[in-house]
């Protein structure tokens, strides 16, 4: 961690948050860190906000590999991302200079649309019907045809992912040190002429999901980026797969993943 010197805080930059994180830049600064203003130079990014504001990080600085990420919270809670206080930043400080931190890596999935436009999610894709009718769409894992999917829509989450949108639809909360991806329904239809599994499953890393989407009026579909809104006219692909590169964060020692869930949910 002693070599990692070059800091790059992503935030609002309005007025009143300016005024919050200043004391962070000089305690940075202080400490011998670097601030710089171009994401490519830095080897430390520091994400000031809330859970949010950290896939906005990660997903605005390109999803680096070579670098680590850093979430502070701004709220009164700590989030499944920010491991640190605005208020108690000395203790993230004192914790790299001290090696009092452990590196955690986070699954990716990526996703291409119709064999052109490809992008990352760190916490999930969904897609979704953009009218009041039923989304029909063909699933097909590696080269079998799975199912024919009729309901809204389907959430595709990774690890990180399944504690958000995926657990709100009863998915299940997944340890990140198992490369998978979790695919789960939303409000399927099932009845006599109709089935889905109408259950979450989870697919291997080494597997590859492909949505085929049944045009009929349907084929202009609200896709969701982890918290970013994606709209393409004309979808009838979409192949999603477990991403090669994994984003790296600083934990503190004693707040490992399980910690989180606890604090967050029990």
């Amino acid at each position: 961690m002693a070599t990692r010197k070059n800091l790059y805080f992503f935030h609002k930059k309005d007025q009143e948050m300016l005024e919050k994180v200043a004391p962070l830049y000089e305690l940075a600064k202080s400490n011998d860190f670097s601030i710089v203003t171009d994401y490519k130079k830095a080897n430390i990014i520091v994400s000031i906000g809330d859970d949010g504001t950290f896939l906005q990080a990660v997903r605005k600085t390109g999803f680096r590999d070579d670098s680590l990420y850093c979430g502070i919270s701004i709220t009164g809670n700590l989030n499944m991302y920010c491991d640190f206080h605005l208020d108690d930043v000395n203790k993230m400080i004192q914790a790299m200079l001290t090696e009092n931190i452990e590196v955690r890596r986070y699954p990716t999935i990526e996703v291409t649309i119709d064999d052109q436009v490809s992008f990352k999610c760190l916490n999930e894709f969904s897609i979704r019907s953009n009218i009041i009718k039923t989304f029909v769409m063909d699933v097909q894992i590696d080269d079998t045809l799975f199912e024919t999917f009729r309901g809204d829509g389907m959430i595709v989450s990774t690890p990180t992912g399944s504690t958000a949108y995926n657990k709100s639809v009863r998915g299940a909360v997944v340890d990140p040190m198992l490369p998978c991806m979790q695919v789960s329904e939303l409000a399927s239809l099932n009845n006599n002429s109709y089935r889905t599994l109408g259950t979450s499953f989870i697919l291997s890393g080494e597997r590859q999901l492909t949505l085929h989407v049944i045009a009929d009026g349907n084929d202009y579909p609200t896709m969701g980026m982890d918290n970013e809104a994606l709209s393409i006219q004309h979808v009838s692909k979409v192949n999603i797969k477990l991403s090669a590169g994994k984003i790296k964060t600083v934990k503190l020692k004693d707040n490992a993943f399980w910690d989180k869930v606890k604090r967050t949910f029990l």
